[in-house]
Protein backbone atom coordinates (compact mmCIF):
# COMPACT_ATOMS: atom_id res chain seq x y z
CA UNK A 1 0.00 0.00 0.00
CA UNK A 2 1.43 3.63 -0.85
CA UNK A 3 1.88 6.08 1.89
CA UNK A 4 -1.21 7.42 2.38
CA UNK A 5 0.24 10.82 3.06
CA UNK A 6 1.26 10.63 -0.47
CA UNK A 7 -1.90 9.34 -1.55
CA UNK A 8 -3.94 12.06 0.51
CA UNK A 9 -2.15 14.76 -1.47
CA UNK A 10 -2.26 13.42 -4.31
CA UNK A 11 -6.79 13.22 -3.86
CA UNK A 12 -6.07 16.55 -3.00
CA UNK A 13 -4.48 17.57 -6.54
CA UNK A 14 -6.68 15.34 -8.65
CA UNK A 15 -10.21 17.69 -6.53
CA UNK A 16 -8.49 20.94 -7.10
CA UNK A 17 -7.98 20.34 -10.69
CA UNK A 18 -11.61 20.26 -10.93
CA UNK A 19 -12.30 23.09 -8.56
CA UNK A 20 -10.23 25.23 -10.38
CA UNK A 21 -12.04 24.70 -13.29
CA UNK A 22 -15.10 25.39 -12.16
CA UNK A 23 -17.46 27.98 -13.18
CA UNK A 24 -19.81 30.11 -11.24
CA UNK A 25 -22.83 28.69 -12.22
CA UNK A 26 -21.11 25.52 -11.16
CA UNK A 27 -19.94 26.49 -7.95
CA UNK A 28 -23.89 27.33 -7.03
CA UNK A 29 -25.18 24.48 -8.18
CA UNK A 30 -26.95 21.79 -6.24
CA UNK A 31 -24.46 19.08 -5.49
CA UNK A 32 -24.75 15.37 -4.52
CA UNK A 33 -25.06 16.29 -1.00
CA UNK A 34 -28.47 16.90 0.39
CA UNK A 35 -29.46 20.53 0.39
CA UNK A 36 -25.85 21.84 -0.52
CA UNK A 37 -24.24 23.56 -3.14
CA UNK A 38 -21.05 22.74 -4.76
CA UNK A 39 -19.90 25.81 -2.98
CA UNK A 40 -21.24 24.41 0.60
CA UNK A 41 -19.27 21.09 0.31
CA UNK A 42 -16.17 22.78 -0.18
CA UNK A 43 -16.49 24.72 2.26
CA UNK A 44 -17.09 22.26 4.47
CA UNK A 45 -14.16 20.85 3.50
CA UNK A 46 -12.38 23.88 4.05
CA UNK A 47 -13.69 23.88 7.93
CA UNK A 48 -13.25 20.46 8.32
CA UNK A 49 -9.38 20.70 7.26
CA UNK A 50 -8.53 23.27 9.34
CA UNK A 51 -8.88 21.39 12.50
CA UNK A 52 -6.31 19.10 11.84
CA UNK A 53 -3.16 19.30 13.42
CA UNK A 54 -5.13 21.95 15.78
CA UNK A 55 -4.87 21.82 19.73
CA UNK A 56 -8.47 20.64 19.57
CA UNK A 57 -7.60 17.49 17.16
CA UNK A 58 -5.10 16.51 19.63
CA UNK A 59 -6.92 17.28 22.57
CA UNK A 60 -9.95 15.12 24.65
CA UNK A 61 -13.26 14.79 24.48
CA UNK A 62 -15.86 14.85 21.68
CA UNK A 63 -13.54 17.26 19.52
CA UNK A 64 -13.62 21.06 20.04
CA UNK A 65 -13.92 21.55 16.30
CA UNK A 66 -17.66 20.99 16.32
CA UNK A 67 -18.98 23.50 18.90
CA UNK A 68 -22.92 22.37 18.18
CA UNK A 69 -26.37 22.18 20.08
CA UNK A 70 -26.29 19.28 17.86
CA UNK A 71 -26.35 15.74 18.41
CA UNK A 72 -25.38 13.99 15.49
CA UNK A 73 -21.71 15.02 13.40
CA UNK A 74 -23.59 15.68 10.44
CA UNK A 75 -25.81 17.78 12.19
CA UNK A 76 -22.80 19.48 13.64
CA UNK A 77 -21.29 19.89 9.81
CA UNK A 78 -24.54 21.10 8.91
CA UNK A 79 -25.00 24.27 11.19
CA UNK A 80 -20.77 25.28 10.43
CA UNK A 81 -21.88 25.23 6.88
CA UNK A 82 -24.76 27.75 7.71
CA UNK A 83 -23.00 29.69 9.73
CA UNK A 84 -20.47 30.63 7.26
CA UNK A 85 -22.21 29.99 4.17
CA UNK A 86 -22.92 32.71 1.05
CA UNK A 87 -18.86 33.67 0.74
CA UNK A 88 -17.30 34.17 -2.89
CA UNK A 89 -16.41 31.03 -4.86
CA UNK A 90 -12.72 32.21 -4.80
CA UNK A 91 -12.66 32.66 -1.35
CA UNK A 92 -14.03 29.17 -0.68
CA UNK A 93 -11.44 27.59 -2.98
CA UNK A 94 -8.51 29.76 -1.44
CA UNK A 95 -9.57 28.55 2.12
CA UNK A 96 -9.51 24.99 1.13
CA UNK A 97 -6.55 25.43 -0.38
CA UNK A 98 -4.95 26.65 2.42
CA UNK A 99 -5.94 24.20 5.00
CA UNK A 100 -5.33 20.95 2.23
CA UNK A 101 -2.32 21.65 0.86
CA UNK A 102 -1.12 21.88 4.77
CA UNK A 103 -2.38 18.63 5.73
CA UNK A 104 -0.07 16.07 4.53
CA UNK A 105 3.11 18.00 6.34
CA UNK A 106 1.11 18.50 9.76
CA UNK A 107 0.22 14.87 10.10
CA UNK A 108 3.56 13.76 8.82
CA UNK A 109 5.23 16.31 11.95
CA UNK A 110 3.78 14.26 14.38
CA UNK A 111 5.98 11.51 16.38
CA UNK A 112 5.43 8.12 16.04
CA UNK A 113 3.13 6.88 18.93
CA UNK A 114 0.94 10.26 18.67
CA UNK A 115 -2.84 9.78 19.27
CA UNK A 116 -4.91 12.88 17.87
CA UNK A 117 -8.38 13.23 19.14
CA UNK A 118 -11.22 13.62 15.91
CA UNK A 119 -14.75 13.71 16.35
CA UNK A 120 -15.59 10.89 18.77
CA UNK A 121 -12.26 9.03 18.69
CA UNK A 122 -8.89 8.20 19.09
CA UNK A 123 -6.63 7.98 15.77
CA UNK A 124 -3.16 7.89 14.68
CA UNK A 125 -2.29 10.35 12.05
CA UNK A 126 -2.03 7.76 9.04
CA UNK A 127 -5.45 6.70 9.94
CA UNK A 128 -6.66 10.18 10.14
CA UNK A 129 -5.01 10.87 7.39
CA UNK A 130 -6.67 8.06 5.32
CA UNK A 131 -10.06 9.75 7.03
CA UNK A 132 -10.06 13.13 5.01
CA UNK A 133 -9.00 10.72 2.00
CA UNK A 134 -12.16 8.74 2.27
CA UNK A 135 -13.78 12.04 3.15
CA UNK A 136 -12.62 14.09 0.44
CA UNK A 137 -12.89 11.61 -2.25
CA UNK A 138 -16.66 11.00 -1.11
CA UNK A 139 -17.12 14.50 -1.57
CA UNK A 140 -15.58 14.72 -4.88
CA UNK A 141 -18.48 12.45 -5.59
CA UNK A 142 -20.91 15.12 -4.85
CA UNK A 143 -19.30 17.68 -6.93
CA UNK A 144 -18.87 16.19 -9.86
CA UNK A 145 -21.28 13.28 -10.69
CA UNK A 146 -24.15 15.69 -10.61
CA UNK A 147 -22.05 17.98 -12.91
CA UNK A 148 -21.19 15.31 -15.00
CA UNK A 149 -17.36 15.89 -14.55
CA UNK A 150 -14.86 12.80 -14.84
CA UNK A 151 -13.38 11.70 -11.30
CA UNK A 152 -11.34 8.77 -12.01
CA UNK A 153 -10.90 6.26 -9.65
CA UNK A 154 -7.13 5.56 -8.54
CA UNK A 155 -5.49 3.30 -6.49
CA UNK A 156 -5.92 5.17 -3.62
CA UNK A 157 -9.21 3.71 -3.07
CA UNK A 158 -7.14 0.43 -1.45
CA UNK A 159 -7.00 2.84 1.64
CA UNK A 160 -10.86 3.86 1.79
CA UNK A 161 -11.46 -0.10 1.22
CA UNK A 162 -8.88 -0.78 3.75
CA UNK A 163 -10.85 1.54 6.19
CA UNK A 164 -14.45 0.38 5.59
CA UNK A 165 -13.39 -3.22 6.60
CA UNK A 166 -11.15 -2.30 9.05
CA UNK A 167 -14.38 -0.21 10.82
CA UNK A 168 -17.22 -2.94 10.29
CA UNK A 169 -16.60 -3.96 14.28
CA UNK A 170 -17.70 -0.06 14.90
CA UNK A 171 -20.82 0.25 12.06
CA UNK A 172 -22.12 -3.30 14.11
CA UNK A 173 -21.50 -2.03 17.58
CA UNK A 174 -23.67 1.53 16.23
CA UNK A 175 -26.23 -0.59 15.03
CA UNK A 176 -26.16 -2.48 18.09
CA UNK A 177 -25.52 -5.57 16.44
CA UNK A 178 -22.67 -8.28 17.41
CA UNK A 179 -19.51 -8.21 15.63
CA UNK A 180 -19.17 -10.88 12.44
CA UNK A 181 -15.90 -11.59 11.12
CA UNK A 182 -15.78 -10.12 7.20
CA UNK A 183 -13.31 -11.44 4.47
CA UNK A 184 -13.27 -9.00 1.38
CA UNK A 185 -12.12 -9.86 -1.80
CA UNK A 186 -11.94 -6.90 -4.14
CA UNK A 187 -11.10 -6.40 -7.72
CA UNK A 188 -8.78 -2.28 -8.03
CA UNK A 189 -9.49 -0.34 -10.72
CA UNK A 190 -6.15 -1.59 -12.29
CA UNK A 191 -8.17 -5.09 -12.36
CA UNK A 192 -5.55 -6.56 -9.77
CA UNK A 193 -7.38 -8.25 -6.42
CA UNK A 194 -7.52 -6.79 -3.25
CA UNK A 195 -8.05 -8.53 0.05
CA UNK A 196 -8.82 -7.91 3.38
CA UNK A 197 -9.32 -9.97 6.46
CA UNK A 198 -9.50 -13.45 7.28
CA UNK A 199 -10.41 -15.64 4.42
CA UNK A 200 -11.51 -18.26 6.40
CA UNK A 201 -14.20 -16.06 7.71
CA UNK A 202 -18.01 -17.57 7.65
CA UNK A 203 -18.58 -13.83 5.69
CA UNK A 204 -17.15 -12.70 2.62
CA UNK A 205 -18.11 -9.55 0.64
CA UNK A 206 -16.65 -9.71 -3.42
CA UNK A 207 -16.82 -7.57 -6.56
CA UNK A 208 -15.45 -4.14 -7.53
CA UNK A 209 -13.58 -2.23 -4.78
CA UNK A 210 -15.18 1.40 -6.51
CA UNK A 211 -18.53 -0.21 -5.54
CA UNK A 212 -17.55 -0.97 -1.90
CA UNK A 213 -15.87 2.34 -1.08
CA UNK A 214 -19.51 4.19 -2.46
CA UNK A 215 -21.84 1.94 -0.59
CA UNK A 216 -19.38 2.34 2.43
CA UNK A 217 -19.92 6.28 1.77
CA UNK A 218 -23.57 5.97 0.94
CA UNK A 219 -23.51 7.16 -2.47
CA UNK A 220 -24.90 3.91 -3.75
CA UNK A 221 -27.03 1.18 -2.03
CA UNK A 222 -25.45 -1.96 -2.28
CA UNK A 223 -28.37 -2.82 -4.38
CA UNK A 224 -27.09 -0.34 -7.13
CA UNK A 225 -23.63 -2.37 -7.67
CA UNK A 226 -22.63 -5.42 -8.42
CA UNK A 227 -21.38 -6.59 -5.10
CA UNK A 228 -22.23 -10.01 -4.03
CA UNK A 229 -22.78 -10.71 -0.03
CA UNK A 230 -22.17 -14.52 0.91
CA UNK A 231 -22.27 -15.97 4.46
CA UNK A 232 -24.84 -15.40 6.80
CA UNK A 233 -23.94 -11.66 8.36
CA UNK A 234 -22.49 -10.51 4.72
CA UNK A 235 -25.53 -8.80 3.44
CA UNK A 236 -25.61 -6.67 6.88
CA UNK A 237 -22.58 -5.67 6.86
CA UNK A 238 -22.60 -4.55 3.43
CA UNK A 239 -25.66 -2.46 4.65
CA UNK A 240 -23.83 -1.28 8.08
CA UNK A 241 -19.97 -0.63 6.15
CA UNK A 242 -19.35 2.95 6.29
CA UNK A 243 -15.93 4.98 5.71
CA UNK A 244 -17.01 7.88 7.92
CA UNK A 245 -17.71 9.02 11.41
CA UNK A 246 -21.22 9.47 12.20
Amino acid sequence: MADVLDDLAAEYRQLDAVLAALSPEQWSAPSGAEGWTVSDVVLHLAQSEEAVGTPATAGDGDGAFLPSTATTVDAAMADRVAAERGAPADSVLARWRKAAFATPGTLRSFPPGTRLTWVRTSLSPRTLATTRLAEHWAHAQDITVPLGIDYPDTDRLHHIAWLAHRTLPYAFSVAGRPDAAVHCDLTAPDGTRWTFGDPGAPNRITGPAADFCRVGARRLTPEQTVLRAEGPDAAEALRLVRNYAA
